[in-house]
C-alpha cells in the first residue's frame, strides 16, 4: 500500500481509544496501511509543556462531555476509568514489544489493553490486574514481562517519543498522512480527506 496513516497514540488517553475505534475501517476504505506509532504521552507532555486537559477541571469537565458525544456518534461504548489517570509505561512498553517481536499481534493486543481501559474500566496501574487482562487475551505475564524489560524495547518507545516531539506532536492522538499533520479524534474526516487527495 502506498497510502498510510501514522497513529501516534497513548492508551492513557480516551480520545486516543476513539480515534482507534475509527481507524482501521477508515484506513481500509482508503487502502491505506494504518501504522501505528506507539508512544509516552507524559513524555511529550514534558518536552512541550502541554498538559493534560484533564489538569484544568472546566476543561477536563468538558472534554469527557465531547469524548462521550463522539463514542455515541461512531456508536462504540466508553466509560470513564475511575482510575484515570494510568500510568501507561509499561502497557506503551508492552505494545511496543509486540510490534518489535511479534507485530502480526499488535492490533490485538492494542485493541485489549484499550478494551481493558476505556471500556471494561480496569485498574490497570495495578500489575496483577493488568496480568489477568493480557493473559484472557492470550498474552502471557511471562511474555509481557520479556518485552517491558527489554533495553531494544525501551530504546524503541524512547525513539518513537523523540521522533512525535521532533515532528510537531503535542498531544494524543495525532495522526500523519505523509506530512500533513492532525491532532484529535475529531480530525478523522480531515484524515479521511487527505488520503482520498494522497
Amino acid at each position: 500500500m502506498s497510502k498510510q496513516v501514522e497513529f501516534f497514540f497513548d492508551v492513557g488517553s480516551p480520545a486516543s481509544y476513539l480515534a482507534w475505534t475509527q481507524l482501521p475501517t477508515l484506513c481500509a476504505e482508503a487502502d491505506a496501511e494504518l501504522q501505528l506509532k506507539p508512544m509516552l504521552l507524559g513524555g511529550v507532555f514534558q518536552a512541550t509543556g502541554n498538559a493534560s486537559p484533564a489538569a484544568v477541571p472546566a476543561k477536563g469537565k468538558y472534554i469527557f462531555a465531547d469524548f462521550d458525544r463522539h463514542a455515541r456518534r461512531y456508536g462504540v461504548p466508553l466509560r470513564r476509568n475511575p482510575h484515570f489517570p494510568i500510568n501507561t509505561l509499561t502497557l506503551m512498553r508492552a505494545i511496543t514489544g509486540a510490534q518489535m517481536r511479534a507485530p502480526e499481534r499488535l492490533f490485538v493486543l492494542t485493541d485489549a489493553i484499550f478494551r481493558a481501559i476505556w471500556i471494561e474500566e480496569l485498574n490497570m496501574n495495578d500489575l496483577a490486574v493488568a496480568s489477568v487482562a493480557l493473559y484472557k487475551a492470550g498474552f502471557p505475564p511471562e511474555l509481557i514481562a520479556g518485552w517491558v524489560g527489554d533495553a531494544d524495547v525501551k530504546a524503541r518507545l524512547k525513539e518513537t517519543t523523540e521522533e512525535a516531539v521532533q515532528r510537531g506532536v503535542f498531544g494524543a492522538p495525532t495522526m500523519f498522512v505523509k506530512n500533513d499533520m492532525f491532532f484529535g479524534q475529531d480530525r478523522l474526516e480531515w484524515v479521511r480527506e487527505a488520503l482520498k487527495a494522497s
